[in-house]
This record gives structure tokens, C-alpha cells and sequence, in this order.
């Protein structure tokens, strides 16, 4: 059985001329970090007034709490820019922060009860009403700590030549829209199939403070009082511990077809759930959370990578990829790198690239419930135990090593990494898979050990993070920011706050009424 769908394919974006297609990848990061006071505890501040609006500046924004920053870079098609246009951001928000840092890690310390917590308040608009609402729900439904956690993700979206020349290589039938999509959601399985390639040599999680638990019990070990690990973990922000939602395993979302995953999440967003509906919506004029259904909104539904369309306004994601097709991927299984000060590192976009084109061009047949069943335990094996010495996954209900099947996959790599090498004329792809590759035999290279062996020198995972957030603060803050950037960004921070002012201006009439016509 053939791995990958056509020889020819591959061959074809290998020449020269065909492969200078692949320039047109288009790229974006989204990073989140927490804002912490200078003792390390989670910033009880309001979002600086000096960044804009939170609401309405697309650069600068919060995720869930009014302490978790998110940075967006615009897309781009230069490889290089997402990373620099980060540190730009960075830069400036150092300076806009005072006495407060961004927090290192992607676990969080010493947050607090959840009542401490305070979600982000984006206004009085019914649009910011429509956000505060849903992470009124959040909290509601799963606890405001796990939305506390910080990660980075990685947008991903090929050009529109490169689909032309795939399409008459391969003799693709039926629309173009229809074509993209298709091969996007079979990109999409192989990455379910494959990703836990991202959490093994990039993870970066394998402690936690004891804080973070509130109480609850964990199979954990105790490396010093006070932080609590897994040996040989490298991601605990994508286990059981973290960024997960075991509750949503009943939604059963197949990425088979956009048909069957847009009819899945529409389902869910309609479907009551006993359990949210003895919350309750609503205590008097007071919104606890959006509906009582299985999900509130689309993103609701946690995933390693989700397919995404940037539609109308106003218009639900799920609709908007059904009429218009996939527009670009979110790639959402990385880690804050905590050695990095804007907690990424060039390396991760490189290999991202090769794997996402690695699962492009591979066949990639439906995933049934027992594929998707083996899929989830070999994801939950790396971040739980990745580093652990004779490590087995499974391949089809089979019992195999970890590192020949990682070494066949780097094998089967390759020719991607060249591929890029020859769009770019360069060999920076090839030369960063076989660095990365080291890490299948030198477990102790990945980021997951030498965090782990940092916060065993200082003491504590708490004390390792707060010296590196300090380190990074003092970094950026001694890198100049020019200035045309600077005034770029100080421009952008009165257009936000402007445009904010107007929405809020207009009428707004009930706010139940534009959730019935979200939903609508």
C-alpha cells in the first residue's frame, strides 16, 4: 500500500519551478502569556490602557482572563516575519508593563482561588458582551485554571497557485473549493495521526506548581515541595492536567469530511446537556454563560489543529466553513519554549512546515473510532511519558518503539524539507530536521528535560519561571525598539481605542436578541 497519494505529486513541487510555489505559504503565531506581579502571582491589574483595546487592536489582546495576554502577528508569507513581528510586540508591551511580567511558562503558579481569576472585560458593546459571556460559560463549565494555561499557535494556509498545480497533477475533480478542502481535512487526520511528533520535541511542560491543582488529587511525583512532575513528561499543559475537556469526548467530531465536522459542531452548539442546563444560563439579568448545550460556540471544542475560515461578520465559523471552504490551519500543540524570551523558537515553524506538507501529500484514509481511540493514547503516551526509556505506541492495535517509528517518520520528511530547501534555495529546513532529529536518541536534548533539570537546579518550578520571566523582561526591555515601530504601534493603540468608542456609540439594542441572531 502506497504511503503517499502520488509519487508524481511529490515530484512535480520537487522541480525548480513548481516548488517556487510553496514561497506562497502564508504563516502566523498567536502567543499567550500571563501578566504576573513581581512576587510571580497572576496580575490583578486591569489590561494596560497603553496596548489599546483588547476588543478591537489586531495585535494585541487577552485569551480568557483580563492577566492572560495574546499576541496575534499578521499573516505573511515571509517565514522569517511572524517571529520578528512578535518580538516587536513584545518589545513594546514590556514597556507598557511596569512593574508586572510576562510570565515563562506555559503553566501558570500562583494564581489563586478561581474567584480571583477575572475574565478579560472587553466593554459595554454587545459584541464584547457576546465574549465576556462565553468566558463566563468557560469558567462555569470547566474552572477558570485550566483557561489560565498558555500556549502558542501556529497558523498555516498554502497558496492558491500551489492548489492549482496539485489539482491538474493529480487530476482532482469537482470544485477547487471542494479540492482544498478535501485535502486540508486529510492533511488535517494525518496530523492527528502524526503531531505528537510537536509535543515529544518541542514540549516544554513536565512540572507544574502544586498550586495549580487546587486540591485536587494527580498521579504526580513530587520533585521538591511545592512542584509537582511527571519523569518523564514533556507536555503536561496538553494532558489530563491541562488544556483538556475529557467532557467533550461524547461530541465524537469526525474530521473525515468539512460536511461531517461542520454538521458535528452545528450539532453540538444546538444540543442540550443536562448537566449545563441545571446551571443554568441565566440568574436574573446576570448571563452565566451563553446556552446550556454541549458547546456554547464552535471554538468551544478543544483540538490539536482545527480547520478555520475567517467569514462575515457576525457569521459562526462552523457556516462560514461550509459555504466557503478551509481557509487556513490552526496548529495548537505547542508549548511556550520558557528559554526563549518571546517563547518561541525558529525552529518550530521550520519543522511545522515539513510535517504539515509530510501530511498533505500522505494518504489519508478515514479514521474510524478505534484509529481515533489508538490516535488519543499515543498522544496522551508522549505527553505523559515521552522521554521514557523503551516507550512503545501503538500502529494498529500493535505494540511498536517509539524511536524507530519517529526515525521512519523524520525518513519520510525528508523529501518536504528538501522540497522547501529548493522554494527558499537554501538548506535551512533540511539542516533544522536533521538537528531535531538528534532528539529522538537524546531524549535529554528536548526542551521537556532541560526544563525539568532547570527547575530541579533552582529549587522549584515557581523559582526557574520567575527567573526566567525576569531575564526576558530585562532582555526585551534592552532591545530599542525603532522609531517607525514605535510610532506604528502607538498609532495602532489610539485606531483600537477609537474604534472601540464607535462600536460603543452605536445602538445596541437587547443582548439577547444578538445571541438569537448569532445562533440564528
Amino acid at each position: 500500500m502506497l504511503k503517499f497519494t502520488c509519487c508524481d505529486e511529490i515530484r512535480q513541487f520537487r522541480s525548480s519551478d513548481h516548488a517556487q510555489s510553496l514561497r506562497g505559504i502564508t504563516r502566523g503565531y498567536e502567543r499567550e502569556c500571563l501578566r504576573v506581579d513581581d512576587g510571580g502571582r497572576l496580575a490583578q491589574t486591569p489590561h494596560p490602557r497603553t496596548l489599546g483595546s483588547k476588543l478591537t487592536h489586531p495585535w494585541i489582546t487577552t485569551d480568557y482572563a483580563e492577566a492572560l495576554l495574546e499576541f496575534i502577528t499578521p499573516p505573511s508569507q515571509d517565514p522569517a516575519f511572524p517571529l520578528d513581528f512578535l518580538r516587536d510586540i513584545h518589545r513594546f508591551t514590556v514597556r507598557q508593563m511596569r512593574e508586572e511580567t510576562m510570565w515563562a511558562g506555559s503553566m501558570p503558579c500562583v494564581v489563586g482561588d478561581d474567584k480571583d481569576i477575572a475574565i478579560a472585560d472587553y466593554g459595554s458593546s454587545n459584541s464584547a458582551m457576546m465574549k465576556v459571556v462565553y468566558r463566563e460559560g468557560l469558567g462555569l463549565r470547566y474552572g477558570r485554571h485550566m483557561q489560565t494555561i498558555a500556549g502558542a499557535h501556529y497558523n498555516w494556509s498554502l497558496p492558491d497557485d500551489f492548489w492549482v498545480i496539485l489539482k491538474g497533477c493529480c487530476s482532482g475533480t469537482g470544485s477547487m473549493q471542494d479540492f482544498v478542502s478535501e485535502r486540508y481535512f486529510g492533511l488535517i487526520r494525518n496530523f492527528l495521526r502524526f503531531g505528537w511528533l510537536i509535543p515529544y520535541l518541542f514540549g516544554a511542560s513536565p512540572a507544574i506548581c502544586q498550586s495549580f491543582l487546587q486540591g485536587r488529587r494527580a498521579d504526580l511525583q513530587e520533585l521538591v515541595p511545592g512542584t509537582l512532575f511527571r519523569p518523564y513528561a514533556t507536555s503536561l499543559r496538553m494532558s489530563d492536567l491541562g488544556y483538556q475537556n475529557r467532557a467533550q469526548d461524547q461530541l465524537h467530531v469526525s474530521f473525515n469530511s468539512l460536511a461531517e465536522y461542520t454538521q458535528a459542531l452545528e450539532t453540538a452548539i444546538r444540543t442540550p446537556d443536562p448537566f449545563y442546563e441545571e446551571l443554568g444560563v441565566r440568574d436574573g439579568d446576570h448571563w452565566k454563560q451563553l446556552n446550556a448545550n454541549l458547546l456554547q460556540i464552535e471554538n468551544e471544542f478543544y483540538a490539536g489543529i482545527r480547520p478555520k475560515r475567517i467569514g462575515k461578520a457576525g457569521e459562526r465559523p462552523a457556516l462560514a466553513l461550509k459555504k466557503y471552504g478551509v481557509e487556513y490551519l490552526e496548529i495548537r500543540l505547542f508549548d511556550l519554549n520558557p528559554f526563549v524570551d518571546i517563547g518561541i523558537a525558529p525552529e518550530q515553524s521550520t519543522f511545522a512546515d515539513i510535517l504539515l506538507l509530510m501530511c498533505l501529500f500522505r494518504r489519508s484514509p478515514p479514521i474510524t473510532a478505534r484509529e481515533q481511540g489508538e490516535n488519543d493514547e499515543n498522544l496522551a503516551r508522549i505527553v505523559n511519558r515521552g522521554r521514557q526509556p523503551g516507550l512503545n505506541l501503538l500502529v494498529h492495535n500493535r505494540e511498536h518503539p517509539f524511536r524507530p517509528i519517529a526515525h521512519t517518520l523524520f525518513d519520510e520528511m525528508q523529501p518536504f524539507a528538501e522540497m522547501l530547501d529548493v522554494a527558499y534555495a537554501g538548506n535551512d529546513y533540511t539542516s533544522s530536521l536533521a538537528s531535531l532529529r538528534a532528539r529522538i536518541d537524546h531524549p535529554e536534548s528536548t526542551p521537556s528535560a532541560q526544563v525539568l533539570a532547570a527547575a530541579r537546579e533552582h529549587n522549584g518550578y515557581f523559582k526557574y519561571a520567575m527567573e526566567q520571566s525576569r531575564r526576558h523582561h530585562a532582555n526585551l526591555l534592552a532591545q530599542a525598539l525603532d522609531a517607525a515601530t514605535l510610532a506604528r504601534f502607538e498609532e495602532s493603540v489610539k485606531a483600537s481605542l477609537a474604534e472601540q468608542q464607535r462600536l460603543e456609540s452605536l445602538p445596541q439594542g437587547r443582548f439577547e436578541d444578538y445571541v438569537a441572531r448569532y445562533y440564528a
